[in-house]
């Protein structure tokens, strides 16, 4: 699974670099980044949701099991989300900045999306203030909940009501409606992989923890 998972990251990468792609207006060769910008938000996504459904399980049926999965799913889905937002950044500099010292305007669609990842650190910083594991993952469990509720809207439906440069926001046309439909053939395999991707860096993860939680329990 893991050899299988590389393999297919590996093919999307190359393909998004070597697979031709039209000559877009404005974005030209930068669409390229579609192929990366957008699949972090949707890992993201899946990841935080993974993150939700461990949290409600712990809150049903308490166990240290459930929050550590719970926290874990959460901390990598922030690794793909500030790679969304990285490369985020990067795009609306080489596009809607090039030429200036600007990387960093406030549009509301990036503005939104750091929130997102802010309400998210929160998280750990409520974590690491509580010192009884149970209370700790109760009350994390809780906060999760509530964090996961605001994801949708600051990422999808608040960035819509208001003016942005950002594409499928304040009635700009969405990225399907400005790129080509053949790169459909790299983006849909890019979302897949890198979610796969999620799953592997995830369970890897939970392993590792595992194995620090054993340690701090050994006399």
């Amino acid at each position: 699974m893991r050899t299988a998972i590389l393999l297919w990251v590996t093919a999307v990468i190359l393909g998004a670099f070597l697979v031709r792609i039209p000559k877009m207006s404005i974005l030209e060769h930068t669409a390229r980044n579609l192929y990366f910008h957008v699949p972090m938000w949707f890992t993201m996504m899946a990841g935080m949701a993974l993150s939700v459904y461990y949290a409600i399980r712990e809150l049903a049926r308490p166990g240290q099991e459930y929050d550590l999965r719970s926290a874990t799913a959460a901390r990598t889905a922030m690794l793909f989300g500030l790679l969304g937002l990285i490369t985020g950044i990067v795009w609306a500099k080489v596009t809607w900045y090039q030429g200036t010292d600007v990387w960093w305007n406030f549009d509301p669609r990036q503005t939104f999306a750091a929130v997102a990842l802010l309400v998210y650190a929160a998280y750990f910083v409520l974590r690491g203030q509580l010192d009884d594991p149970e209370q700790r993952a109760r009350i994390s469990a809780v906060y999760n909940v509530f964090a996961f509720t605001t994801v949708p809207f600051l990422l999808y439906i608040l960035p819509r009501q208001v003016s942005s440069l950002h594409p499928g926001a304040g009635g700009n046309p969405a990225f399907s409606d400005i790129t080509d439909p053949r790169m459909r053939l790299v983006f849909y395999p890019a979302v897949i992989g890198f979610i796969a991707l999620f799953w592997l860096l995830y369970n890897q993860r939970v392993r590792i923890a595992r194995v620090a939680r054993s340690l701090e329990k050994a006399p």
